[in-house]
């Protein structure tokens, strides 16, 4: 059954809404006078290398089928990954750049 107008617009206004909270409550607790917590500087360093670590995992989790066309270009996807955060260490161009090397791998190099 499709949605009508009004659901889709309450949806909308809803996202809306909770993107908006979301991006005032961090303003509302640390804005003015008062100092970040240790405790949030320590996450906001820490986070970023724990993300690329959780993903890169996820992303080699199924090596049991044991084909080279899977394993080689998430192999070379993760490298990528690593190497650019080396680099770089900019969190979104690792990740964007070891997405797309991948992407690129798997649809022009290691085709099936």
């Amino acid at each position: 059954m499709p949605l009508s107008n009004t659901q889709v617009m309450l949806m909308i206004a809803v996202a809306a809404v909770c993107t908006f909270i979301t991006r005032v409550v961090p303003f509302a607790l640390f804005g003015g006078k008062k100092g970040v917590p240790k405790f949030i500087k320590y996450l906001g360093d820490i986070l970023p290398t724990a993300i690329i670590g959780v993903l890169i995992i996820y992303c080699i989790s199924d090596f049991t089928t044991g084909d080279f066309n899977i394993i080689v270009p998430k192999l070379i996807g993760v490298i990528i990954t690593a190497g650019m955060h080396l680099w770089k260490r900019n969190t979104l161009l690792s990740i964007a750049a070891g997405t797309i090397g991948y992407m690129l791998l798997i649809h022009f190099v290691f085709v099936p």
